[in-house]
């Protein structure tokens, strides 16, 4: 009998959590690879390491309620997001969440190295599509809605995503604000790739903060026709009031599973904020060959330094003011 009670008690101290009471956590910091989270691991700093189940990487916090989190690329910050607030280790009910990461940048609209915070998030994962070199006359690309039967018309993808998200207007226009004047990093090599955009004015600036939109797939994209339908696709879905600025893999499926999770009480989908950094162009330089070879040197170095700089003002921000914060979402212009 005692053996038995012995291994009961075994068996019970494995299955129970890692943590009898949650964490609170104030921020909850995205990143997709360790590129991305190397500045906020080392800076913030996150001191503390745990392993999350469901999680392929160690998850790091500090002792002030910041979280960091390498959710993983494509489709798996899905999963890692939903295993993060499923996990029982952290309270994330009150949570602002902050997705920091690298992007293709329109160089119509901004230039490598800039950081965008978004106001939508659009998912262009649920298409059809037909091989452009098959589609109709007329068509401009073989990218559509579900639901429709050309392109340029919306239609509509239930059970499937949200398909476009609009971010908390006065946190988004608090968070801009406060970091709308950061300086980011700019050299030579910045500057040699923006030479090859002439006929783009935004291309041409030294980096610089803006309010941007972003447009998710999981597949890499890249070129002048692709870019025109992220455009195209980015209006289509806002019904006009967005401009496509990042292109990414990732922020659609975080925001649906926020989503999902909030409409059960388990986060708070309206302190989401996203910001894209350009490690690259969208498109090919002026005049050259369309085929995606090297990007920029030093764009993504430029683009990482760019989502730590832009970034820990709003986290600092949030976890000083949190006597305020944890209840009221900050809004408005300062």
């Amino acid at each position: 009998m005692k053996r038995f009670i012995l291994g009961l008690l075994a068996a019970v101290l494995l299955a129970a959590p890692a943590f009898a009471v949650p964490i609170p956590i104030k921020v909850v910091i995205l990143t997709t690879f360790p590129g991305e989270f190397k500045a906020f691991a080392a800076r913030m700093p996150l001191t503390e390491t745990v392993t999350a189940p469901g999680i392929e990487m160690p998850v790091h916090y500090s002792k002030n309620g910041v979280l960091g989190v390498v959710a993983g690329m494509r489709g798996r910050p899905r999963e890692s997001v939903a295993a993060l607030i499923s996990s029982g280790q952290f309270d994330v009910s009150h949570a602002y969440w902050i997705v920091a990461g690298i992007a293709g940048v329109d160089p119509r609209v901004a230039s490598i190295g800039s950081a965008a915070w978004a106001r939508y998030v659009v998912d262009a994962d649920v298409t059809y599509e037909m091989d452009d070199r098959e589609i109709p006359a007329g068509w401009p690309y073989g990218i559509y809605s579900l639901k429709t039967t050309e392109p340029n018309k919306k239609g509509s993808a239930e059970g499937s995503s949200g398909m476009v998200w609009k971010l908390d207007e006065g946190l988004l226009d608090w968070a801009y604000t406060l970091t709308k004047s950061v300086t980011l990093d700019d050299n030579p090599n910045l500057a040699k790739a923006r030479a090859g955009y002439a006929s783009e004015p935004m291309a041409l600036k030294p980096p610089f903060v803006l309010i941007g939109d972003d447009l998710g797939t999981q597949r890499f994209w890249h070129g002048e026709r692709r870019t025109q339908w992220a455009r195209d696709w980015v209006k289509l879905w806002t019904d006009g009031a967005g401009t496509f600025v990042m292109s990414e893999c990732e922020d659609h499926g975080i925001m649906d599973v926020l989503t999902i999770y909030g409409a059960q009480g388990k986060v708070d989908p309206r302190r989401a904020l996203i910001l894209r950094t350009g490690s690259n162009y969208t498109r090919e330089a002026d005049g050259v060959d369309p085929v995606l070879r090297d990007f920029a040197y030093g764009g993504a170095e430029a683009a990482f330094e760019a989502a730590y700089r832009v970034s820990a003002p709003v986290v600092d921000a949030l976890v000083k003011g949190w006597d305020r914060y944890a209840a009221t979402l900050p809004q408005g212009k300062l």
